[in-house]
């Protein structure tokens, strides 16, 4: 009498087979999380692309770009009020040409974004608290960072950070009051950045050395402005009021300016600081050393004033990302 011969795995093919499995997986993972990485850059583009639309249209319609902040008197609260608390930033005049109906009809840009006890006017307290996709990247925490303001991962380039990092009157296309007009752009649109990326930011814990703060998600508040090396260097006051990015609607370096003073996601901590005395027209202006960051590994997509995106790795050398920031410098057409 013959018995069947029985059929089933060994141990040891079992383990080979779970060994031969785990194998896959591991390959498989970074593989699937490459391609969502590559869905989520892609959709960054395509965010910037519309901003490079939006940026067009403002123009044809305004024969200038929107400022990168506003500062204006407001007669109603005085003279002394600050004119820089009107702050206003590029993508608050942009929402009409972004098909973002809500926020525009929610905010009233003639008011100024501060009043004087540093609050909203309530005209635009929800206005300017609506998180809009097309200021987020997908590829960061896209969750609001301020309870009151909606957050932004864009921001609009002021230059090369000249002037101790001053708001006024940069060597980008924008800054306080720019309203810059296409022809004034005499890089050439095509060699001038408008926009990039910038990180969502994160209150680090109270009293963290700066050994173990990340740049990209934490700036650093010097005592007083225009800025310097020493100060940014020596100071510890991380995230002052406000982590970076906090609000879409606000002109500051903090939040939807930033320049080219260090290279894309630079391990430098970006420097932040304010005029804190002086006349209702500066009193308050923020200066900065803000430079572009994103989650993409390796790079951060550009935005140019021809409304192309371009991707820009983190090795550019340091004078050529400076040169991709002026509008008017002339720097690049001397090296072809």
């Amino acid at each position: 009498m013959h018995r069947r011969p029985r059929h089933g795995f060994t141990l040891v093919e079992l383990l080979v087979v779970v060994a031969i499995i785990g194998v896959l997986v591991a390959l498989l993972l970074p593989a699937v999380q490459a391609a969502r990485e590559a869905a989520r850059r892609t959709q960054c583009v395509n965010n910037l692309k519309q901003l490079g639309m939006a940026l067009a249209n403002f123009e044809s319609a305004k024969s200038t770009f929107p400022s990168g902040a506003d500062s204006k008197p407001y007669p109603p609260a005085g003279a002394g009020f600050p004119q820089t608390f009107f702050r206003w930033s590029a993508f608050a005049h942009l929402t009409p040409y972004l098909e973002q109906t809500a926020a525009r009809d929610q905010l009233d840009l003639d008011l100024p974004l501060y009043a004087a006890n540093g609050t909203v006017f309530p005209q635009n307290q929800f206005g300017v608290a609506l998180q809009l996709p097309e200021f987020l990247c997908p590829s960061d925490r896209r969750e609001p960072v301020s309870q009151n303001f909606g957050p932004t991962n864009y921001a609009a380039c002021a230059g090369t950070g000249k002037s101790a990092g001053t708001p006024h009157d940069t060597d980008g296309t924008f800054f306080i009051n720019s309203r810059m007009r296409i022809r004034e752009v005499t890089d050439g649109t095509s060699k001038t950045v408008a926009m990039s990326e910038g990180t969502l930011g994160l209150d680090p814990m109270s009293g963290t050395p700066r050994s173990q703060i990340d740049p990209q998600q934490v700036y650093v508040y010097a005592i007083a402005a225009p800025l310097t090396a020493t100060m940014c260097n020596s100071s510890s006051a991380w995230n002052f009021q406000d982590p970076s990015g906090f609000s879409w609607a606000n002109g500051e370096y903090r939040c939807s300016l930033y320049n080219h003073y260090a290279q894309p996601n630079s391990a430098e901590i970006d420097c932040i600081s304010n005029i804190l005395f002086g006349n209702s027209a500066v009193l308050y202006s923020a200066y900065g050393w803000r430079t572009a960051r994103s989650r993409h590994p390796g790079g951060v997509n550009a935005l140019l004033v021809d409304s192309s995106v371009h991707w820009i790795a983190d090795e550019i050398r340091l004078d050529v990302w400076k040169a991709l920031s002026t509008r008017a410098g002339d720097e690049l057409s001397k090296w072809e």
